[in-house]
């Protein structure tokens, strides 16, 4: 059966936006999704489910925690494949000394990942930035508090976006089977 991860955006963040762990795994079990699990407090989970369209789980989980938890924010599902791909397509992996200070950037839509290009901009070195094909990828050397790119993607710029550091990325590909070893 297919698997998926799926990464909320802004949950569980200063005062705003609670969704209980518990309580999302519930709901996500209630939408007839089989095997999942959650991955720290953050908002991400994986599931198994025979329906193969992300865009179509996002909507439904989407729906569930408007209703359910009263929670209205972006949700991204990626299936196993796009992970994996997401995963192999990053370029600053290697170069990455501290995994928490790489950031990976999702879009539900692969295809409006070009739309970040514009960030490039802010990127100040040692900064490095890479716009892949399915997501994009910042590597903030001094912190990610101390950075311009990744202050826009967590504002008005990244409102589409949702992003995880690689440390994450490389667990919840674990638990999708699409990585051998986490950080």
């Amino acid at each position: 059966m297919p698997a998926f991860a799926v990464l909320l955006r802004g949950v569980n963040v200063g005062g705003g936006n609670r969704v209980p762990m518990a309580e999302f795994r519930q709901q996500l079990e209630s939408l007839g999704y089989t095997g999942v699990r959650t991955l720290l407090n953050s908002g991400n989970a994986v599931f198994a489910s025979a329906r193969r369209s992300a865009p179509a789980h996002a909507g439904a989980i989407h729906s569930a925690l408007v209703s359910g938890c009263g929670v209205d924010v972006r949700v991204i599902v990626k299936s196993s494949q796009e992970f994996e791909a997401i995963i192999a397509d990053n370029a600053l992996a290697s170069d990455a000394i501290d995994p928490s200070r790489l950031l990976v950037v999702f879009r539900q839509d692969a295809k409006t990942i070009q739309d970040l290009a514009a960030l490039q901009s802010l990127v100040r070195p040692p900064e490095r930035w890479h716009l892949g094909r399915h997501a994009a990828y910042l590597y903030c050397a001094s912190g990610i508090l101390e950075s311009d790119a990744a202050r826009a993607l967590l504002g008005r710029t990244g409102a589409l976006s949702t992003t995880r550091n690689w440390a994450t990325a490389l667990k919840l590909g674990a638990l999708l089977g699409v990585v051998r070893r986490p950080v």
